[in-house]
């Protein structure tokens, strides 16, 4: 169990030592990006403000993403939510249920921070937070550690890997046909509203049924209610997770002109159950419709 959710692997025989080393960048991603660990490398940042902070690779390389997909999403998408988060009781860690409260205020005078508020230094390796604020990179990091996982198993033919239904499906399956992976249904619990079949991309899910609507809309610092779901296939698992989180903050419609602007795909339903898909959906949907669906 890591990052709050079952961690799976599957691989062929010889790989025994790829998928430890691959288990184990989910360790090494929790360690450095939970706001739910005061000794964190995040937290640590945090507790230093307006003064440039040496950070490790993997912190850096999470932080740089979040800004940049926020960036490209115009602050759809922001990691700079965490007080939101916590002050609307998101404050738990997710294997103990222990509470887990930062102490910032970031409440001022000019308004709540954004994305703007954080500074980074590429040459010298540092990150600055100008003002008070909690970055949570729960939509980032887990698809980092899905990255760095399937980086372990790209040697071999197929592979799976399976963070709680977040998936990178390198090559084919062992009958040698591209995986098939169903979509959960948003209201019916172990229904598929859908099935795709891809290889060497990562598919991943945002849902309203995860840990109470989690997501929040970083504009209103309201939980986005206009989506049930969203799934998004790209490259990598970093690129799904956090463009699955902002499509779902931007709402159905906006959501995937967002999503078709960035050249992936995806499928959104909304609380009564209609359906967004983007152009080329259809065609994974058509695909996946015609072998059975595989667990992975």
């Amino acid at each position: 169990m890591r990052m709050g959710t079952l961690v799976t692997i599957q691989a062929p025989p010889g790989a025994e030592t790829a998928i430890a080393a691959a288990l184990d960048w989910f360790r090494q991603v929790e360690e450095c990006c939970t706001r739910f660990d005061p000794q964190s490398e995040l937290m640590q940042l945090t507790r230093r403000i307006g003064v440039p902070v040496p950070v490790g690779h993997i912190l850096y390389q999470a932080v740089q993403f979040a800004l940049a997909v926020a960036e490209q999403t115009a602050g759809v998408f922001d990691p700079t939510v965490g007080l939101p988060m916590e002050k609307r009781g998101f404050d738990r860690e997710y294997a103990t249920r222990q509470v887990v409260r930062t102490g910032i205020d970031a409440d001022g005078p000019d308004g709540v921070a954004t994305y703007r508020d954080v500074c980074m230094d590429p040459d010298e390796r540092t990150i600055k937070l100008v003002r008070p604020l909690v970055l949570d990179l729960g939509a980032v990091a887990k698809g980092m550690a899905i990255d760095l996982a399937a980086r372990e198993l790209m040697e071999f033919e197929g592979f799976a890997v399976d963070a709680g239904g977040d998936l990178y499906l390198g090559g084919c399956n062992p009958e040698g046909e591209l995986w098939s992976t169903g979509i959960r249904h948003p209201r019916q619990l172990d229904t598929l509203i859908d099935a795709v079949r891809v290889s060497n991309q990562a598919v991943c899910t945002s849902g309203d049924y995860e840990r109470g609507g989690h997501i929040l809309n970083p504009r209103t610092g309201d939980p986005a209610d206009a989506v049930a779901s969203v799934t998004v296939i790209a490259p990598t698992a970093m690129m799904a997770d956090a463009l699955a989180t902002a499509a779902f903050v931007a709402g159905p419609d906006e959501g995937i002109r967002l999503l078709e602007g960035q050249g992936l795909e995806g499928l959104i339903v909304t609380p009564e159950l209609e359906r967004r898909e983007t152009q080329g959906w259809r065609e994974l949907r058509r695909n996946g419709s015609e072998t059975r669906i595989k667990s992975v």
